[in-house]
């Protein structure tokens, strides 16, 4: 998994927040911090508050309670101070698909009511990729340029913040790629705090240092993706020279508990990380020859473990 540079420093802090429509409570009482430099994955199922929460962060609608401070301020009472430190892409991005990049970008400065200079434009350009696309029309653009124009947008400005939401829906694995590369040189070689909501767990796990799983709109979990992951029980292989006389030993045996399956050749038991040598020990000391040990915990069993179980 890639770090990113973190410190101690809060960037984004909620407390209680919760959105209520009717009887419908989108979000219910959702806890969580992000710290600057950092890559936090904000996961859940469809229907999870994900959505509900990004625009609550980014004051497009008011919650029922609870508070939001980014930048140590409530956003309620400067939220116009505070979103000019901030870029997102919350939906699909639009442009002018007549007009060029460059174009497209020279009139969402001005609609911002900031004043974006032509070289800053140039710059967010190069940034992400579409310096030599420039002068071309976005209608020529596939769905990934467009995609990394959107962030350019987003960063028109140099916000501090950015929050994406689902930024790699749709793209096919070259444009998952270029939007995963981007992300990291916004956190690493330009210091961003990034707020990554997606549903490609395999990109979260690979980009993001901490992550906050919510369902039914309450935080599930929260912490580093590499601590979580080596907390948490996973599926091992071990590969034996005898399967017969390896399920033979295994089921007379404490670790009987922790068999999942057999295959041919392979036992797959279900364990904690540290348990791992104590097995392959056991099975070596059987006489039980192990050619492999495969652990296959991924971010996704870890992501069903914690939203399966919460919905009981």
């Amino acid at each position: 998994m890639e770090e990113t540079n973190i410190n101690s420093e809060i960037i984004l802090q909620v407390k209680g927040l919760t959105k209520k429509y009717g009887s419908l409570i989108a979000v219910n009482n959702l806890e969580l911090n992000a710290y600057r430099g950092e890559v936090i994955g904000f996961l859940g199922p469809n229907g999870a508050g994900k959505s509900t929460t990004i625009r609550m962060l980014l004051g497009l609608i008011k919650p029922t309670s609870g508070s939001i401070e980014i930048f140590g301020k409530s956003l309620l009472k400067n939220r116009l101070d505070i979103l000019k430190r901030v870029g997102a892409i919350v939906e699909k991005p639009d442009f002018y698909l007549y007009l060029s990049a460059y174009k497209n970008l020279e009139i969402l400065g001005k609609i911002s009511g900031m004043e974006i200079k032509k070289k800053r434009i140039k710059e967010v350009l190069e940034i992400v990729g579409l310096k030599k696309r420039a002068r071309s029309k976005v209608q020529t653009y596939s769905f990934g340029m467009k995609q990394r124009l959107g962030i350019a947008q987003a960063l028109l400005h140099n916000p501090e913040l950015i929050i994406l939401d689902e930024p790699t829906t749709g793209l096919d694995p070259q444009g998952i790629k270029e939007i995963r590369e981007l992300i990291l040189h916004l956190s690493y070689d330009l210091k961003k705090t990034i707020f990554l909501s997606s549903h490609i767990l395999k990109e979260i796990e690979i980009i993001a240092s901490r992550m906050i799983i919510i369902n039914n709109g309450t935080t599930q979990i929260e912490g580093k993706v590499e601590d979580l992951l080596n907390s948490s029980q996973m599926k091992v292989r071990f590969e034996v020279d005898n399967t017969a006389k390896a399920l033979e030993v295994v089921k007379l045996s404490m670790w009987n508990d922790n068999f999942v399956e057999a295959e041919k050749n392979i036992l797959v038991f279900e364990m904690d990380q540290v348990e791992i040598g104590e097995l392959n020990k056991f099975l070596v000391e059987n006489n039980i020859i192990v050619s492999s040990v495969v652990p296959i915990r991924s971010l996704e069993d870890y992501f069903l473990k914690i939203t399966e179980g919460s919905t009981e």
